[in-house]
């Protein structure tokens, strides 16, 4: 009988403008063992006004007991601008028996149409859980010491985070008992009283500031904590500023416990390198924020702000640095990595992120991704967590010459969980592949660590490591921590983080690729497998089987689909789906199936359907149609059924909730701009169609208003100057434009660009538009000869402009730099744009009247530099001239 729970459902509202709503919001708790349905909060217990700002609300929901929470289902039916809600998160108490549970659910986002991602509802899963025994809640008293050089105290959050060997606080918001009463004075010393659950033995605590616009610091002292009950005190000696224009440019602080009957924790300063793809695309300018997570504790989310190395952050194929200073996590285990950029194309592609523990470490921690960060792409998300797959050398080691031959050994080192009972060992395969073949250890581990010795001769270079087991009865669980790998001869060296159970029953294979300090590790990639029983009669069957995955790099190795002492059935029409982890396997090949029944079953596998879960995704289609083990005197049946087809699925993987209006969002950020800002036009080519011309309001980086009307999709942006030519160029830092409906967001490659030319001398310049994973329009450098006449005073001295028409647009009204158009000379310029496609006509014109400015036009050759065949002859064969036949000074030459 199940019983039935009262859970406290704790409702925290942001502190953001705007957080509060007046909406109706329900509730649906999802644990293992169901959900309590759809549940609307009534009354809080705690307020008499619900969902104000900044405020925590108590609501009581009385269910059959849920199991394990896992997941929270919040939604709230408020329409229209302004009813939307900013969740900060959720956190539910519940009793059950002797033990007290609370469980985090973290939100920190709105559920708004208007604003984020347009949803007003969230699933929200499980950060924490903390087993709060009976009133085992710790009372602190915490005083906080500000120095006499602090600025004035501004409006400002300010919180602290205290870790223990059993846990760690909430965010603590240190704000005034008193309204009115300003903290953070110079030379005050604050105290505020605050609660935590049981946190252990305390070693350290973390101390932010909110970034607020103008925010001037502020200079910490020292921090005091007293827990009441047991008069546990504890002092950390700060002396720090907290302050984005100070040397350390960090709004958050970590501090050690110091204790006289334990060691101090060293402060690490990590150097997290953020390894952005070699994809169209890939950059962001979104803020980027990351946590990193070890054996102990953890950073608590951080904004990287200032990179170590020059030039614009997170770029395409760019790997930025940034010091993140913590109190030492320890062995590192994952981190979480995410950016605020809304909108398809916002996002970013990230190859990996590496984490070294200083900066003059000669190993790190390596965390691959290889996907998209983008709302639309890819996952579809904009945060996510990495484990890592282990520890490698920052570069490679340097060898004397003559000793480059591989001689040598690779000494390995396992360690894993203590195995109490040296009788029974626990046996492992541990097969090494490299690119030539591929070598198998059957080793036997007692204890917690064990070290063996092999020249893994011939293998070729190492790539990948499988581990399978258990090959013999487990008494209880083992746990493979780490495998460290180094050879003596060319001193490479690699620790692979396993970090997997190995259990009684079952047959695992786990794989993690090599570490070299030079080279990319290969992605550990999900592969979903779909196996398709017939529709006939007596299709399905009982008994064991496995399947092995081989593609181009490699083998999966023997997966099992049933457990050791049970088996599997396949049902008559029927997919089941297996998820198996690998190494990349590169372009799959072929599928090994293996079937037994002991009952004789036959079964008629029609296909098996294999997608990969990285980007782009792909499906593998192996076509069998045919029966297994169909009068079969062999123990096992092993088929091999090749590969049929391969299909990728559309690289946008979402499509757009909302329509574009056509309204579009610009950054201009430029260096070297003269002191008299030049009139700047812009103009925006799409697909279907180009905007008016309209002002760049500055070139600052402040975003202003493009109406570009229904144009299809943007294709370049050209800018055009209207007075006359510039001194120099003005170097273009970042162009953005972001779409205010469908917020889709689009870059534009401006590492080398000069508007106007590097001496300033041109009059437009153009760029493409990059979108995620398609080639942007190239740039091409376009001849034009001008060929005038041979009749009498065929010459001018006018100012002669001319515009090209293609497939793609125009190239914008552009002034040919000439010095002479005399009776029957040709006059050749050069003209940069973004790809025209197939020329159509040209527009030519001059704008002098008068006696000597008519011009006898013979006509234009045009001709695309790099192709033979890329020539275009415009015919005009008449005057333009005010005074002569039509009097037209300009003609549309076809």
């Amino acid at each position: 009988l199940l019983l039935v729970l009262v859970y406290e459902v704790h409702v925290y509202t942001g502190a953001k403008l705007g957080a509060e709503t007046d909406a109706n919001v329900y509730v649906n708790l999802i644990g293992t063992r169901g959900d309590a349905g759809k549940r609307k909060l009534h009354r809080s217990k705690n307020n008499n006004i619900k969902f104000r700002r900044g405020q925590m609300d108590i609501f009581c929901i009385k269910a059959v007991s849920l199991g394990d929470l896992e997941k929270v289902l919040i939604s709230h039916d408020g329409a229209g601008p302004g009813n939307g809600w900013f969740l900060d998160k959720i956190v539910i108490k519940h009793k059950e028996g002797k033990e007290a549970q609370e469980v985090v659910f973290p939100c920190n986002r709105w559920l708004d149409e208007y604003q984020d991602d347009g949803k007003t509802e969230r699933e929200l899963t499980a950060n924490s859980k903390y087993f709060v025994k009976e009133n085992l809640s710790q009372q602190w008293r915490v005083q906080v010491k500000t120095d006499g050089d602090s600025p004035e105290p501004q409006e400002c959050k300010r919180t602290l985070v205290i870790y223990g060997s059993k846990g760690k606080s909430d965010e603590l918001l240190l704000s005034p008992q008193t309204p009115g009463y300003v903290c953070f004075l110079p030379r005050a010393t604050d105290e505020f009283f605050v609660e935590t659950g049981d946190l252990g033995d305390v070693y350290k605590i973390r101390v932010s500031c909110d970034e607020v616009p103008g925010f001037k610091g502020w200079h910490l002292k020292s921090f005091h904590l007293e827990e009441l009950h047991k008069k546990q005190e504890l002092n950390f000696d700060c002396k720090c500023w907290l302050s984005l224009n100070r040397e350390d440019k960090e709004l958050v602080k970590e501090f050690p416990a110091v204790n006289e009957d334990q060691e101090t924790l060293p402060v690490c300063k990590y150097v997290v390198s953020v390894h952005i793809g070699d994809r169209w695309g890939a950059e962001t300018f979104a803020n980027v924020y990351i946590t990193l997570y070890g054996k102990r504790g953890d950073t608590g989310v951080r904004k990287l702000h200032t990179s170590l190395v020059k030039g614009r952050k997170f770029h395409r194929n760019k790997v930025d640095s940034f010091l993140v200073e913590a109190v030492s996590l320890s062995h590192l285990q994952k981190v979480v990595v995410g950016h605020d950029g809304e909108g398809y194309g916002a996002g970013m592609y990230l190859k990996m992120v590496t984490v070294k523990e200083s900066q003059d470490s000669d190993k790190e921690w390596v965390f691959p991704l290889w996907n998209w960060l983008d709302t639309h792409l890819g996952l579809c998300e904009t945060v996510c967590e990495i484990v890592t797959v282990g520890k490698r050398l920052t570069s490679s080691p340097k060898l004397p010459e003559i000793d480059m031959k591989s001689s040598g050994l690779w000494i390995m080192d396992i360690t894993g969980s203590d195995l109490s009972n040296e009788d029974h060992p626990i046996c492992l395969s541990f097969i090494f592949y490299g690119n030539l073949s591929h070598k198998k250890l059957a080793l036997q581990v007692t204890g917690k660590a064990i070290q063996i010795k092999d020249e893994l001769a011939n293998i070729g270079s190492l790539y990948k490591v499988q581990v399978t087991g258990p090959h013999c009865e487990l008494k209880q669980p083992w746990h493979l921590d780490l495998l460290h790998m180094k050879h003596t001869g060319t001193k490479e060296e690699m620790y692979l983080a396993f970090d997997c159970w190995f259990n009684p029953n079952e047959d695992k294979c786990v794989e993690l690729p090599a570490l070299y300090a030079d080279q990319e590790p290969l992605p550990v990639v999900e592969y979903a497998i779909h196996l398709h029983t017939g529709d006939l009669k007596k299709a399905g069957a009982t008994g064991e089987a496995y399947l092995c995955i081989q593609g181009e790099k490699s083998d999966s190795g023997k997966r099992w689909l049933n457990s050791r002492n049970s088996l599997i059935t396949f049902a008559r029409g029927q997919v089941d789906v297996f998820k198996i982890k690998a190494v990349y396997l590169g372009k799959l090949n072929q599928v090994l199936v293996g079937f037994k029944s002991l009952k004789k079953d036959e079964w008629f596998l029609e296909k098996i359907v294999i997608k990969e879960v990285l980007y782009p995704f792909s499906a593998h289609v192996f076509v069998h149609n045919d029966w297994i083990n169909k009068r079969s005197k062999k123990d096992f049946v092993e088929v091999a059924i090749p590969l049929k087809e391969t299909s990728v699925t559309s690289l946008l993987t979402k499509t757009f909730d909302t329509k574009s209006r056509g309204r579009w969002q610009m950054w201009v950020h430029c260096m070297q701009v003269p002191e008299d800002v030049p009139d700047i036009q812009v103009v925006v080519f799409g697909r279907k169609g180009k905007s008016p011309a309209q002002k760049v309001q500055n070139l600052n980086n402040n975003p202003f208003l493009l109406t570009v009307g229904d144009i299809g999709d943007i294709t370049k942006v050209s800018f055009v100057l209207s007075g006359p030519c510039l001194g120099r160029g003005i170097k273009l830092h970042k162009l953005q434009l972001k779409d205010l409906d469908t917020k889709q967001e689009l870059s534009f490659h401006t590492e080398a660009q000069c508007v106007f030319g590097e001496d300033g001398s041109e009059t437009v310049t153009e760029l493409a538009a990059v979108r995620p994973d398609k080639p942007p329009l190239r740039e091409v450098l376009y001849s034009i000869s001008v060929h005038t006449g041979t009749l009498p005073a065929s010459g001018t001295d006018a100012d002669v402009f001319i515009t090209v028409f293609g497939e793609h647009g125009d190239s914008c009204k552009r002034r040919l730099r000439h010095s002479n158009l005399e009776r029957g000379q040709v006059c050749i310029s050069e003209m940069r744009a973004v790809d025209l496609g197939q020329l159509s006509k040209v527009l030519v014109e001059h704008h002098n009247v008068g006696y000597g400015a008519g011009w006898y036009l013979d006509q234009i050759v045009i001709h695309e530099s790099g192709k033979p065949d890329g020539q275009y002859a415009f015919l005009c064969q008449q005057w333009l001239d005010s005074g002569v036949g039509d009097a037209q000074t300009q003609r549309m030459l076809k």
